[in-house]
């Protein structure tokens, strides 16, 4: 069995050539059909309190990492781990850029708030109950916004 078209008349290697761009062009490649995923407004209202956690998270740890104070290192990290922990969840429901856009506006009105970069009770009376039980049970927190938004 010959592997080579060469041996076609130029009409045919020109018909092979043809069929082989058409086949190329109609496989899909990874990635290319990942569209943004659409969320719905449930999804959106979630994503928005699991984005303020992980901006909650990512202010506290900065806080303590900056109070260089080996006791808390631990703390700072379990902090840090809990924001990416809480980014990855909201990047299941959106675009990553979508969240990062998100998560950078939060993160500028919870820094706005502070009375200073070491002032954390305010934002700590707001977020750190709600928080740690979102992440634990992230799906209870997306089916109370289902039935709120129906």
């Amino acid at each position: 069995m010959l592997t080579s078209v060469n041996h076609l008349p130029m009409s045919n290697k020109h018909r092979v050539k043809t069929v082989m761009l058409v086949l190329s062009l109609s496989i899909p490649l990874p990635g290319a059909m990942a569209a943004a995923p659409i969320a719905s407004e449930a999804e959106i209202a979630f994503n928005h309190e699991v984005l303020e956690c992980a901006s909650y998270y990512q202010i506290s740890s900065n806080a303590i990492s900056q109070m260089n104070a080996p006791q808390m290192k631990v703390v700072g990290e379990r902090l840090l781990q809990s924001s990416l922990d809480a980014i990855a969840l909201a990047e299941k429901y959106q675009s990553k850029e979508q969240v990062e856009d998100t998560l950078s506006s939060v993160k500028e009105k919870q820094l706005a708030s502070l009375p200073n970069s070491k002032s954390l009770g305010g934002l700590m009376g707001k977020y750190k109950d709600r928080c740690k039980s979102l992440l634990a049970e992230p799906q209870k927190r997306l089916d109370y916004w289902t039935m709120a938004t129906m």
